[in-house]
């Protein structure tokens, strides 16, 4: 059975770090794109970054380039998202996603959501002013 556990969130001030994680159990998707994405309350879920393989092309929302950083550790079955410089908009909760098609390093990772077969069950970011 497939599972991703994020973890990491928590409450902290505008400007800030944090750093999710999310350990994969299962199955290796070391070929596969992973991704995060976020719902802040009453919106829609919205894509935050990706990387296709722990070698491969990333792909970050405009409004978190530059602070945010995607990385992969296939070694730990492992995805992780550093934060820096958080906003009050960053507030929402964080889902690990992962793909189950295999993709050679050079191609993007995906942004569509219905690109994901699988999720976890998301971890709580909140921002303060």
């Amino acid at each position: 059975q497939v599972q991703l556990v994020e973890s990491g969130g928590g409450l902290v001030q505008a400007g800030d770090s944090l750093r999710l994680s999310c350990v994969v159990s299962g199955r290796s998707f070391s070929s596969s794109p992973m991704a995060w994405f976020r719902q802040a309350p009453e919106k829609e879920r919205e894509f935050v970054a990706a990387a296709n393989r722990a070698d491969g092309a990333t792909d970050y929302a405009d409004a978190v380039k530059g602070r945010f950083t995607i990385a992969r550790d296939n070694a730990k079955n492992t995805m992780y998202l550093q934060m820096n410089n958080l906003k009050p908009e960053d507030t929402g909760v964080y889902y690990c996603a992962a793909d189950r098609l295999i993709y050679a390093a050079k191609f993007p990772p995906p942004r569509a959501e219905n690109r994901y077969t699988y999720w976890g069950q998301g971890t709580q970011v909140t921002v303060s002013s």
